[in-house]
């Protein structure tokens, strides 16, 4: 499995794509830290409702996943991230390496975790949350910084953490307060 796991990561390296390698670093870039995942979650919460909801199921599917991959997967695989001088990575295409383990992708974690979550409240936003989820995925790997197993297993451990949130938010009963 690791051999085809190098295998794919540089095949991506040696495809030439320079009219996607400024775009996909941004969005790589933009990734760090869950920012458009917490820029969306802002902006559907302005919205009462179920958007608010799915603003709010989102963050902490976030805050699940976020933990699940940096707090547990990388301190139990410690899996040594790519090496993209010998893999031949181009130079455009470099955003700055982590110095954390490379199993499993927080970014995709974190953004398979959101999609995941909020398409559970509104369905309609699966499908282009799924595609930004899956693009910010692909832009590890194309940037160096991960394996496609890394971004695989980060996209597997994002949907599983949105499936607890969802799953916790559904048993756990609010009840309005009367005055």
């Amino acid at each position: 499995m690791d051999a085809v796991d190098r295998a794919l990561y540089a095949a991506i390296a040696t495809v030439p794509t320079p009219t996607l390698d400024a775009g996909l670093r941004r969005l790589s870039t933009a990734a760090n830290h869950s920012k458009i995942s917490f820029a969306l979650a802002g902006l559907l919460a302005l919205r009462p409702g179920a958007p608010r909801r799915a603003a709010l199921v989102g963050v902490a599917a976030i805050a699940a996943a976020s933990a699940g991959a940096n707090l547990a997967g990388k301190a139990l695989a410690r899996r040594p991230r790519p090496d993209r001088d010998a893999a031949n990575v181009p130079y455009a295409r470099h955003v700055r390496m982590p110095v954390s383990a490379s199993f499993p992708s927080g970014h995709t974690a974190s953004a398979f975790a959101f999609a995941t979550a909020v398409g559970t409240v509104l369905p309609w936003a699966s499908a282009p949350l799924g595609l930004l989820a899956a693009a910010v995925g692909y832009s590890r790997v194309h940037t160096g910084v991960h394996y496609p197993g890394d971004v695989a297993a980060g996209a597997v451990l994002g949907m599983a953490s949105a499936a607890a949130v969802a799953g916790i938010g559904r048993s756990v009963r609010i009840r309005p307060t009367v005055s």
